[in-house]
This record gives C-alpha cells, structure tokens and sequence, in this order.
C-alpha cells in the first residue's frame, strides 16, 4: 500500500531528528519498509528551541530527497510549527513553510497550552486563509481532558493528526485509548509516525496501517494514510 507520512523529522541537521545524513537516509530506508512512498519533511521550528535558518533546511532536504528518490520515496518539504503570536507573519513571509506548498499548516502547542489558546491561534490561521493540522493532539493536557475541544476544533475547519505510535500502544495505554476515542468519534483526519530517528521514535506507519485494517477495515486505514494525506498533497486542497 503506498502510504504517506506527513509529520516526520527527517532532515539532517535542523532539529532534534536526524543529525546526519546518513541517520535521514536509515529513517527513509525504515519507512520505505514499512510500505511509505510519499513522505512530508516536516522540520519543527520553535523559538529559542528550533530555529533552523531556511537556506540551510531547504539545502539539506535536496541532499535528502535525492536519497528519497533512489528508493522510490516522494519527498515533500513542510513545517512543524510550533504556535505563537507571530506565526501568521511567519507563514505570509514565506520564512517558514506550509505542508507540501499547500494551504495547510502542521500546528504544534505546548502540551500544557491553554484551550483558549489552541483555539485562538487555529481561529488566526483559519481567518487568514491557511487550514491548521493540529500536531499530535493526543499529547495536549486540554484535550484529553476535554474532547469537545477537539469537537470544536473540527466544526471550526481544522484536521487533526495523530502519531502512529500512539495509535498502536507504543506511546502508552492511555494514549492509545483516547486515539481510539477520537477515531470512533470521526475526529481524526491523519496519522503521521512523527518519526525522528530509528531507535526510540522509529517509523511505525506499516504497524499502524495494519492494526487500523484489523480494528476498522480495510477502507477505512486506507482512507486515513492513503486517500486523505494523498488528497491534501496532490490536490492541494482548499477546504
């Protein structure tokens, strides 16, 4: 199954993921065995955290995409953004980077962030013009406390991503329980393995893409990591 992974740290040199390229060529060798052919290089930036200079990601993803390409991996450029006040003057300025040359934009709070805040910092980038993908909402204390902040997140117009090892129990028992919660109640439209390197935060979209075939069907894990994350890339939706 040719499944697409939209949220991995796969780009040598810029965060806390692969810091060699070697170390990004075994993360690709990892998911092109786990059935990935279109990967989105989504590096995070964070200030005082994560603040690679553009150039040097932009350069350092060709060097990593050439990689891609002698496996038959698709890579796409893109961007963990963590929120923050400026984050729409980031994004207009064309300093940091949407999914994939898309509208969309992997959102990342602090797991402790404020309900208010999430949904504030979505509502900004929705008024203007860009469709938040909220990061790993698993991990934020407000929504795991409240679902229907993630209810009201989706009526907004915002996707929703979850990480594969989550969803299959690498990440604890709890996070896998509410993933599940989540899936029954419609509110989740990725899955991404948000891998970093092949020890600890290995890809594991081949485990999640087979337990979500068992649990949901077929048609189901397909549309969640084939049919959607294809629609968002090749169509470079709108809505």
């Amino acid at each position: 199954m040719p499944i697409t992974d939209i949220h991995t740290h796969l780009v040598f040199g810029v965060d806390d993921g692969a810091r060699t390229l070697d170390d990004s060529i075994a993360i690709l060798k990892a998911e092109k065995a786990d059935g990935v052919t279109r990967i989105i290089a989504s590096s995070h930036y964070r200030r005082n955290m994560f603040e690679p200079k553009l150039e040097t990601y932009l350069n350092n993803f060709e060097l990593v995409k050439q990689e891609a390409e002698k496996l038959g991996i698709e890579l796409y450029t893109g961007c963990e953004y963590h929120a923050n006040l400026d984050m729409v003057d980031g994004l207009r300025s064309k300093r940091h980077l949407t999914m994939a040359n898309t509208n969309c934009v992997l959102a990342e709070f602090a797991n402790g962030s404020e309900k208010s805040f999430i949904k504030e910092r979505c509502y900004a980038l929705l008024s203007n013009g860009y469709k938040p993908i909220v990061a790993h909402i698993e991990r934020y204390q407000a929504a795991r406390k409240d679902i229907n902040l993630v209810r009201q997140l989706v009526d907004m117009g915002c996707y929703v991503q979850i990480n594969s090892q989550s969803v299959i129990g690498e990440d604890g028992f709890l996070a896998k329980q509410y993933c599940k919660k989540l899936i029954n109640e419609d509110l989740v439209h990725f899955v991404g393995s948000d891998t970093h390197d092949v020890a600890s935060r290995h890809p594991t979209m081949g485990k999640c893409m087979e337990y979500l075939s068992n649990k949901y069907g077929e048609d189901y894990a397909e549309w969640l990591m084939i049919n959607n994350p294809q629609e968002l890339i090749f169509n470079r939706r709108k809505g």
